[in-house]
């Protein structure tokens, strides 16, 4: 596999060095950056977030990423969600009973999670999907969670024959919330794979593969 160009998209998040860092250690050439030519040109472009809904939310709309993301999908380039960077993909953010609109590529609510501990922290399993690209090999490990708000539902009612319906993996942390999606050209997961160790790195390496 030829060398894979990947923008980080740099927004003020915080886990933005050690995703530059597995990126580069499974091979990706990797620039940090929110210029509108090194996002929307790469072959992939990674969403981290850190923090609440509605500052990630305010951090994309502060550097025009909105536009970017949303040209980058409509175009089929691939675009992958880390963590708040996976939720803010739905469609709004519910935290402390404000509600933030999200970017509304999938439907559904991110709410507080259903569990007696909050935040869910810690390795967990995943039930990802038959013939998931994304967990090949990779079915049965572990991956590394940092959250108190998921989503818990989801309700994909648009059907369009032409298209590969969405694959969503699950994890469970006193209820069941969405842990991954893979929707063609947009991915997302709910946990960090750049903390995950060789199981992260394993899933970043079958992304790559998807670049083209």
């Amino acid at each position: 596999m030829s060398t894979r160009n990947v923008t980080v998209l740099d927004y003020g998040s915080g886990n933005i060095r050690s995703a530059v860092r597995a990126l580069e250690h499974v091979g990706a050439n990797v620039t940090l950056s929110a210029k509108s030519a090194d996002v929307l040109n790469a072959d992939g472009l990674l969403v981290p977030g850190v923090g609440a809904f509605a500052a990630v939310m305010q951090g994309l709309k502060d550097v025009d990423a909105l536009r970017m993301i949303g040209r980058r999908v409509a175009g089929g380039r691939p675009v992958m969600g880390i963590c708040v960077g996976l939720q803010v993909l739905f469609d709004e953010g519910v935290e402390h009973g404000v509600r933030t609109p999200g970017m509304g590529e999938w439907p559904g609510v991110v709410e507080r999670l259903d569990a007696d501990v909050v935040p869910h922290m810690g390795w967990n399993t995943v039930q990802p999907p038959e013939g998931s690209q994304l967990f090949a090999g990779i079915e049965d490990e572990r991956f590394y969670f940092v959250h108190s708000y998921g989503v818990q539902k989801w309700d994909f009612d648009v059907t369009q024959p032409a298209m590969r319906a969405p694959q969503v993996t699950w994890a469970e942390h006193g209820s069941r919330f969405v842990a991954a999606v893979e929707n063609g050209p947009l991915t997302a997961t709910q946990f960090h794979p750049e903390k995950s160790g060789d199981a992260g790195a394993a899933l970043l390496e079958n992304w790559l593969k998807t670049l083209g």
